[in-house]
């Protein structure tokens, strides 16, 4: 038990105090004969802005215990100097409880260690495959559904595919597998892998002159990897004790273990990953007729949705199609942020998906020749390495001293890291440290060590180099740390909102893990270790989502896309699953926003009873055309429906979506939304509003009663504001409960001041 003062709740911060980020983290290890044992110091919120004169307090705090100013300095593990105040330490029993007795101190809890039993993702959003009452066994994981997707192909001999325990295809399924190089339908296909097509078309077109490359193939398999990394992360089977070069051990499984994959191969470029509309427009018409049941995108087109006449072969017109059908089509946001307007696949009708961290890092002990052992951010494979150690302030240059030593090496942005490490990799260096200020995070996978520190510990190594004649360092193999202590962050390159063509239409819609996700690849395809990778993007997020969705639909298959898509957005977490705080990643890190993250964290539990639903049909996406400024022509070209767009136009702000941004509020706007009970038929909801600040929010009715004769029922939401001048965006929500389900929304608004 640890020791923690005031009421329970205070149990609740102790998760996040083991490490900060998945940046980095820092071992002080001093031989001693005195037992001491790790204790975690909370002391709540930061009382400096400044990161060092936090530090100086931790430090005089231990002072305070031990008997000199230097015990005191090397008995710390962390310092917890950003989003909150504590620091982690060597302690000995007696000295935890003289801590503890301090009025200064919230709690000093032990550390523990997590013991690994899987590979993590679906465990950390709350689906382990043990518990019997959960979405994963009452939607039987999906195996009467099928999952579509559009990649780069798929390499069959994975044991992800393996169909053991599989009862026959659905009897919907139309689809099939095509042969071609290297795919045999007969050999390569079964009750996992129910449909495999490729399409090249337009490959001369596009490509004059280029003929597919030797590493590819022209059939459904893909040497790339990419696709088979989406499909087993959406619908792997169970693949016992599956890693990445011993990193993330564990049971490898998909979102929906049981549901049926089918590939379209679309992407071939092996540098670029580059498809074409044509090629996209295609498979989305295939799958739609082959009768997928969801399918899965993790491609962003350069232009997210071209506005007035521009309805020709798009994603988001393959998309639009398909969802009309009944099949909800998830794509990712891109990774292009951490910059505002960079989402792209924002169409309404997309559930466009956010990439955070997952609760687990890579790290690797370094014992430096003076004992003390720091432990840095790592994804590294390779064997224990021991070395001489040297500082390279110009790595382009000053390179003589490099080969067979560590090199350290402080940098400021991401292109900087990129060059050191080639650098140093060409000139035979045994490994690279790479120092770098600010709150980020490295995915870089390399055989060789390849260690990742924060300004303020490379400092610490660079001082102990410049104090020995000969300094030494040694490098343990990669080491993986999972569980609570991992903080969650939106990653810095997941695209960011606000929406870039329609800001009334919040994007992204939803967040979910995108980073060193473990998933199947081809043996043979770059990064590859044993058939596995370790993947990094919203590419890799997007899969997530897809396979939850596929749960959610196999539990309610008579439910729209839009109201799954409402039933995801208005359930998801807005913390992370142990209730500590969602951050964005980036300079400076702050508490995570819609514009990160959307709705929240993804939450498939609380999804699959979300009382109400904003739903949408044809008509609303009639409506959207209408007030983009689309002719009535095209809609009625694009929709298959004889439309008038109404005179004046209807507001872009009334559309039926699962949130409400407003992004130019000058005088009182009223908003309207129409809810569906999809819960107990006597249900009576009451509104609970977090209005953003300085913006009044009216709601009428404040209640809604549903009965056997109401299933649906519309609402208004009047929305002023008492800022006198232009603000950014500031955030809320809105909430219809009815004291168990909570359905939440979003609530962004601008203010606009034209005559102050």
């Amino acid at each position: 038990m640890g020791i923690v003062k005031g009421s329970p709740k205070a149990c609740l911060f102790i998760g996040v105090l083991f490490i900060l980020n998945l940046g980095f983290c820092v071992f002080a290890q001093e031989t001693s004969n005195e037992e001491r044992k790790i204790y975690i110091v909370h002391l709540g919120v930061r009382q400096h802005d400044d990161s060092e004169l936090v530090s100086e307090s931790h430090q005089r705090m231990l002072e305070s215990v031990f008997e000199s100013e230097e015990a005191a300095r090397d008995s710390i593990v962390y310092n917890y100097h950003h989003g909150f105040s504590g620091f982690a330490a060597r302690l000995t029993d007696s000295q935890a409880k003289q801590l503890s007795d301090r009025p200064d101190v919230f709690s000093v809890t032990p550390n523990r260690k997590v013991q690994l039993q899987s590979t993590r993702v679906y465990d950390y959003l709350g689906l382990p495959p043990s518990f019997p009452s959960g979405i994963l066994h009452e939607s039987n994981m999906g195996s009467d559904l099928v999952i579509g997707f559009l990649d780069s192909g798929v390499w069959p001999e994975s044991p992800a595919f393996n169909d053991e325990g599989l009862g026959p295809i659905p009897k919907h399924w139309k689809g099939k597998c095509v042969a071609g190089e290297g795919f045999d339908p007969a050999k390569h296909c079964n009750k996992k892998l129910v449909g495999a097509k490729y399409f090249t078309d337009d490959w001369d077109e596009k490509n004059p002159g280029n003929p597919i490359t030797e590493d590819e193939f022209m059939s459904p398999r893909g040497l790339i990897g990419h696709g088979t990394m989406v499909s087993s992360i959406a619908a792997s089977s169970f693949v016992p004790n599956a890693s990445y070069g011993g990193l993330a051990p564990g049971l490898m499984r998909g979102g929906a273990p049981k549901a049926r994959i089918a590939m379209y191969k679309v992407a071939w470029d092996s540098v670029t990953m580059g498809s074409t509309t044509a090629n996209m427009v295609k498979a989305f018409d295939e799958a739609i007729n082959d009768g997928v049941d969801v399918l899965s995108i993790s491609l962003a087109s350069v232009a997210p949705f071209r506005p007035i006449d521009a309805i020709t072969e798009d994603l988001e017109l393959g998309s639009f199609h398909a969802v009309t059908k009944g099949i909800p089509v998830i794509a990712g946001g891109s990774n292009t942020g951490p910059d505002a307007y960079t989402v792209a696949n924002v169409a309404p009708w997309l559930l466009t998906v956010a990439a955070t961290n997952v609760d687990r890092t890579f790290y690797a002990d370094m014992t430096f020749g003076n004992n003390i052992t720091i432990m840095g951010q790592a994804q590294h494979t390779g064997k224990e390495v021991s070395a001489g150690l040297v500082y390279i302030e110009d790595y382009k240059n000053d390179i003589s001293s490099v080969p067979g030593k560590v090199v350290l090496t402080f940098v400021k942005e991401d292109w900087e890291m990129t060059s050191a490490l080639a650098a140093t990799t060409t000139n035979n260096a045994a490994g690279l440290i790479v120092a770098r200020s600010g709150d980020h995070q490295s995915d870089i996978v390399y055989s060789q060590p390849f260690i990742y520190v924060d300004y303020e510990v490379g400092a610490k190594i660079l001082r102990y180099i410049r104090s020995s004649s000969s300094p030494t360092v040694k490098i343990s193999t990669g080491k993986t740390l999972v569980g609570r202590p991992i903080a969650t962050q939106v990653c810095g390159f997941s695209s960011r909102g606000p929406n870039p063509i329609s800001p009334a239409i919040l994007k992204p819609d939803i967040a979910a893990p995108g980073v060193t996700i473990l998933g199947a690849t081809a043996e043979d395809s770059p990064g590859s270790f044993g058939g596995y990778f370790l993947g990094t993007g919203t590419s890799y997020a997007t899969p997530v989502v897809a396979g939850l969705v596929v749960l959610l639909k196999a539990l309610h298959p008579d439910w729209s896309p839009a109201a799954l898509k409402s039933a995801i957005m208005t359930t998801a977490w807005k913390t992370d699953p142990s209730g500590e705080p969602i951050f964005a990643e980036g300079e400076p890190r702050k508490l995570a926003d819609p514009f990160d993250y959307g709705a929240g964290l993804v939450n498939v539990e609380r999804a699959k009873d979300p009382g109400l639903v904003y739903d949408m049909n044809l008509d609303d996406y009639i409506h959207y055309f209408c007030v983009t400024g689309y002719n009535d022509t095209a809609i009625t070209l694009i929709t298959g429906k004889p439309t008038k767009c109404s005179s004046p136009l209807p507001s872009i702000l009334d559309l039926n979506y699962p949130a409400i941004t407003i992004p130019d509020l000058e005088e009182e706007v009223t908003v309207t939304r129409t809810v569906t009970n999809v819960g107990p038929v006597d249900s009576v909801y009451r509104a609970v509003v977090e209005p953003p600040r300085g913006v009044t929010i009216v709601v009428e009715p404040e209640t809604l009663v549903f009965c056997s004769n109401t299933k649906k029922l519309g609402f208004k939401v009047r929305v002023s504001s008492s800022h006198k001048s232009n603000t950014g965006f500031i955030f809320g929500s809105f909430t219809w409960t009815d004291g168990t389900r909570n359905v939440t929304i979003p609530l962004s608004v601008r203010t606009r001041v034209l005559n102050p």
